[in-house]
């Protein structure tokens, strides 16, 4: 009975008890509990966690994303350059979208992005203007300008690093 638990158990990580229970119990055996199940596991060395939840990244994404990492593995400071760069402006999801550089030097501008804005999105921008979006971006500029230079010059270095990880796991989210 306990190989049965085990290899369940194995087969798929994240299996509850209550489906290991229903998986290995057979007619002619005694049905085994929750807690019967859970004691066999971590007597095998198997203990319940809660699974660690990341973004989902596409197999496009992590193809895209290894490849990415491949090519700027060797990169350094000057690289990051803010004349090397191309600024983009990336999908919304909170109230105020913000889009800010950095170099080895010194930080660069913060600045508010509105998203996509039609006829009908600018007139409405005109006639309502958010003071809680407005406070929400004062407080955003002020810690963007209060971000050390050591912390930037940090994560400068660091990138041949993290585009290291990206190539290990495949694309998939890691530690960074």
């Amino acid at each position: 009975m306990d190989r049965n638990i085990l290899r369940a158990c194995r087969e798929d990580p994240r299996r509850t008890s209550t489906d290991i229970e229903v998986s290995v119990t057979s007619p002619n055996e005694p049905v085994l509990s929750r807690r019967t199940i859970r004691r066999r596991l971590q007597v095998a060395g198997l203990h319940g966690r809660r699974p660690v939840k990341k973004p989902l990244v596409s197999l496009k994404n992590r193809k895209a994303r290894v490849e990415w990492a491949e090519q700027h593995l060797s990169w350094g400071p000057r690289e990051y350059a803010p004349q090397y760069q191309c600024p983009t402006v990336k999908h919304g999801g909170g109230s105020v979208m913000v889009w800010g550089c950095f170099f080895d030097t010194s930080m660069g501008p913060l600045r508010r992005i509105v998203g996509t804005v039609d006829r009908y999105v600018y007139e409405d921008i005109l006639e309502n203007t958010n003071s809680n979006a407005n406070q929400k971006f004062a407080q955003l500029k002020a810690a963007w300008k209060s971000i050390p230079m050591t912390v930037v010059q940090t994560l400068l270095d660091s990138m041949p690093r993290r585009c290291q990880a990206v190539i290990d796991v495949k694309g998939y989210p890691s530690k960074y």
